[in-house]
């Protein structure tokens, strides 16, 4: 494919975790990327390197997705990476600092969360999509990907701030479906489960033990942990146009773990 016409895409939060199996899953798929994180590093190094050994062109950009006020900046700089955006990947996020309920959380933990997995998400979506319907029209496939998690349908008493942070997140996808959808822009959300990412093996306060027990138990019906690259296919697939007449409905990566029975 002539590198001066594939598909660009961006993906927060990229460096490791879903953002890296995002990143790498496009890659396959013939997109070039551009990764946005808090942290250029040797990991982001090393994830920009597997990228390119992959055959896509690759940038990295240093920014902060809690600073709103830089965004129409950090928006550009991901634009003129490779002169396009088709596809970004809204996958920024952190977990709560601390377990907690709802009456014991404080606002300043309250205020981090949303601050970076709602709020940066959100208008980091409106400075990018204000770049992308000013373009002009493509008959590439264009598309946003919000990425969620089960726990904004799934009630968790010790992560608040999480559980209300993937809600609200939910349903900036379907505004943000709803509106883009008449400039040819498809958005999409992916809910992911039990995935073994950083964030839920390692530290204190990961949940490593909660999920094991829940796949002992049977609640996983594929049995397993879910892992990057389930996810990243999943986002790959939509970023392509593989689902040309769907639209903001969650697209869950659980393993089963959200089906209802009796």
């Amino acid at each position: 494919m002539d590198t001066q016409t594939k598909p660009v895409a961006v993906v927060t939060g990229g460096r490791q975790g879903l953002g890296r199996g995002c990143a790498r899953a496009l890659a396959e798929r013939g997109f070039d990327l551009v990764i946005v994180d808090l942290h250029h590093d040797d990991t982001a190094r090393e994830t920009v390197a597997s990228l390119e050994k992959s055959g896509a062109r690759a940038a990295f950009l240093q920014g902060d997705i809690a600073r709103i006020e830089g965004h129409a900046d950090l928006a550009q700089a991901a634009w003129n990476a490779f002169g396009r955006i088709d596809c970004l990947v809204n996958n920024a996020g952190v977990a709560p600092v601390a377990l907690s309920d709802v009456l014991t959380i404080t606002p300043e933990a309250f205020d981090r969360n949303l601050g970076i997995n709602l709020r940066g998400n959100m208008f980091f979506a409106q400075a990018v999509g204000r770049l992308m319907t000013g373009a002009e029209a493509s008959e590439a496939y264009r598309s946003m990907v919000f990425i969620t998690s089960i726990a904004a349908n799934h009630v968790s008493v010790a992560i608040p701030e999480y559980c209300v942070s993937k809600a609200g997140l939910s349903m900036v996808a379907g505004l943000f479906a709803l509106t883009l959808a008449r400039h040819g822009i498809q958005v999409h959300e992916v809910r992911p489960g039990f995935i073994r990412t950083a964030m839920t093996t390692e530290g204190e306060g990961a949940p490593t033990d909660a999920i094991e027990a829940h796949i002992a138990a049977g609640e996983v019906p594929m049995n397993r942990w879910g892992e990057e690259a389930d996810v990243g296919r999943t986002v790959a697939m939509l970023a392509s146009g593989d689902l040309p007449f769907s639209v903001a409905h969650p697209v869950f990566v659980d393993g089963g773990y959200g089906i209802h029975t009796a």
